[in-house]
């Protein structure tokens, strides 16, 4: 273990001890502690409820101390499972210093359409003739990487009029809004009802250099509707979120945000869904113009 960087500890507990074990990692081990469980969906608005074992790990600094620091570990394990019976803690040596940041390898620039990169907040443009959107993954949802996302961008490419205003309802990373702007849009109201979302907004809109056209706030289609921002109604509007949000976001008068003549790009849609998607924007006096579709996903354009 000479050349380690860090010593890795790793715990498989189930859900009810993860909390204790991270706790108890955090006290000794630096850079904070990863909590690692399994996913599923329960229903076409479940973000992701966690199942099964919980992994827990901690990094102790490889240095003078990391002996007597394992030691101190073990021993508050110990005492833990006295209350609860524990596994074994796994011991593993990491090499790379920079461990924390090595999730950076996974992520590769993206081209979409024809004119747009989706480039990782820290690498350069390896092309040149293409927009580059810079995106920290790191930050909230939307990192283009999802077919839904990128479906919308395609369509953003195709829709997008230089000198338009863009409502973005539920904008995540603010991706679309950042593309739209890039392909020519004046102005971007990007809006969320998650503050991260919103924050992570401004951030990358400040790495792409558009921070000035981007109105980003907390709130959704009644806070547009009601004033809150400087614009009410735009002839794009983006709305990449679920499809039963979707529904609920036109019976709350998305409809309202679009300008006459303009459109509305939705995603965030099974195909299984697209349907109803279809039949509320309809019925709140839209006219569905035409549909893409990637895998089991699609995104829609509408027109009012």
């Amino acid at each position: 273990m000479a050349d380690a960087k860090w010593l890795e500890i790793s715990l498989e507990v189930d859900g009810e001890l993860a909390e204790a074990v991270a706790e108890v990692l955090d006290r000794f081990t630096s850079g904070g502690v990863v909590v690692e469980s399994n996913v599923k969906f329960n229903h076409a608005e479940d973000e992701g409820t966690p199942f099964g074992p919980v992994k827990v790990y901690g990094y102790l600094i490889n240095d003078a101390n990391v002996e007597e620091n394992r030691r101190r570990v073990e021993e508050a394990l110990w005492y833990l499972n006295s209350i609860r019976d524990l596994p074994q803690p796994k011991y593993r040596p990491i090499a790379d210093e920079n461990w924390m940041a090595a999730w950076k390898d996974h992520y590769h620039p993206i081209p979409i359409g024809n004119k747009l990169l989706i480039l990782p907040a820290w690498l350069e443009n390896p092309q040149p003739d293409r927009l580059a959107v810079k995106i920290d993954p790191s930050m909230a949802f939307g990192t283009g990487t999802h077919p839904s996302t990128q479906l919308c961008l395609e369509l953003v490419e195709d829709t997008i009029g230089v000198g338009q205003n863009v409502i973005d309802v539920g904008c995540g990373s603010g991706i679309l809004s950042i593309a739209a702007l890039k392909l020519g849009a004046a102005h971007a109201l990007a809006v969320d009802i998650d503050a991260a979302s919103v924050k992570a907004t401004q951030e990358n809109s400040a790495a792409n250099g558009v921070l000035e056209r981007v109105e980003a706030g907390l709130g959704s289609v009644v806070e547009i509707k009601e004033g809150s921002w400087s614009i009410r109604k735009a002839p794009v509007v983006l709305a990449n979120i679920l499809a039963p949000v979707l529904v609920r976001l036109f019976d709350a008068g998305m409809a309202e945000l679009i300008e006459p003549g303009g459109v509305i790009i939705l995603a965030g849609i099974l195909a299984d869904q697209a349907g109803s998607v279809i039949a509320s924007a309809e019925a709140h006096g839209l006219k569905f113009v035409k549909q893409r579709q990637s895998d089991d996903w699609v995104a829609l354009v509408c027109r009012k």
